[in-house]
């Protein structure tokens, strides 16, 4: 169970959404975790499976390296693999040197929870619902020597361009990107890794959301040799198990690839059909922070706290927003699902508000 960490202003910065579809939430139908349903596939399981004959020996990474770095068109000394983008989080705030942290929220809590645990107060650049949460490079403070951003950001599936993301770059700056659902936007538009000429830049990628594995525990770093080194030593001995890295290279392949750009398109439809559904409700008051980008979406209503509680008693899970610095109790985040749970949802949806109402 991961230790409670509490900014000032009570956001509990270590809920997440598999909380909500824990214990008593476990035969809900789950639109709080953005891992893609239906995930790992049959030839993916098989893959793994493979790999555990070899489990008497130390896991050697190095193939798997050198795949994900062909992936990105990188050397492999611009690599790290960790366990899971989370460990990525671990390792910056415990080996960088850094003097004046910022995180732009809202997005994922643990950068900002990682790097209080380790000591660091850090500062926050609060992007607003009255700007689209879009971000603004001149918001960010000069003398930043670390600043980490998601994109697409999670919770609010903004997508910022990559030019922009880039204008906060600085000699002695080092630029943090979680990247972890650009997979599973068409075209990977906006990315930023394998770019080697954005000084002090890292790039995570998370490998758990679009391919089901978020009990495998597998991602990696894209940055400089040098802070890839850094990282590196600040890392246990044989941190990634020989089945994550098994996965990790059937995941960076070319047919794994093409198999995820198709799910990036048929995401993009769903995520259509729920906002559209969603936008049904706006005479109650629901909004949908819009154009959303990533696998999920974000939306503001009445009563959202009693709204969720209700979802609950009729099936369905959601992710609460007020843990996120930026929102409030009148913010959920919903993950895209297939048409059929979708319209299933947005029904129950109807009863959700209707009994908020009364």
């Amino acid at each position: 169970m991961p230790m409670r960490t509490e900014d000032t202003t009570g956001h509990d910065l270590r809920h997440h959404g598999d909380a909500e579809v824990r214990d008593d939430g476990s035969a809900l139908v789950d639109l709080a975790v953005n891992v893609r349903a239906d995930t790992p596939p049959v030839w993916l399981r098989e893959r793994i499976a493979e790999s555990l004959t070899g489990l008497a020996a130390y896991p050697d990474g190095r193939s798997a390296r050198a795949a994900v770095a062909a992936r990105h068109g990188v050397p492999p000394e611009r690599v790290l693999l960790t366990a899971g983008a989370a460990e990525a989080f671990v390792l910056l705030a415990r080996a960088l040197d850094v003097r004046r942290p910022v995180v732009v929220h809202p997005q994922f809590t643990e950068p900002e929870a990682a790097l209080r645990d380790a000591g660091h107060t850090v500062d926050r650049v609060l992007l607003r619902e009255e700007d689209g949460f879009r971000l603004d490079p001149a918001a960010v403070p000069e003398d930043a020597d670390l600043v980490v951003l998601g994109n697409p950001t999670n919770p609010t599936s903004v997508l910022h361009p990559a030019a922009t993301i880039a204008r906060l770059a600085r000699p002695g700056r080092t630029l943090v990107v979680d990247e972890a659902f650009m997979d599973a936007v068409p075209g990977e538009r906006e990315a930023l890794a394998g770019r080697t000429d954005v000084p002090g830049l890292v790039v995570l990628r998370s490998l758990t959301k679009t391919w089901g594995l978020a009990g495998l525990r597998i991602g990696y770093v894209l940055a400089a040799p040098e802070t890839i080194e850094e990282l590196e030593r600040a890392q246990p001995l044989w941190p990634v198990s020989t089945p994550a890295l098994a996965a990790a290279r059937a995941c960076v392949a070319s047919q794994a690839l093409a198999e995820a750009a198709h799910a990036a398109h048929r995401i993009a439809a769903d995520r259509a059909h729920l906002v559209a559904g969603l936008e049904e409700f706006a005479p109650e008051g629901l909004r949908v922070v819009t154009p959303a980008e990533g696998p999920f979406v974000l939306v503001r209503l009445p009563r959202a706290s009693t709204v969720r509680r209700h979802l609950r008693n009729l099936g369905y899970a959601v992710r609460r927003g007020d843990t996120f610095p930026g929102l409030d109790d009148e913010w959920l985040r919903l993950a895209v699902r297939d048409r059929t749970t979708v319209n299933g949802f947005l029904q129950a949806l109807d009863k959700a508000v209707t009994l908020a109402g009364q």
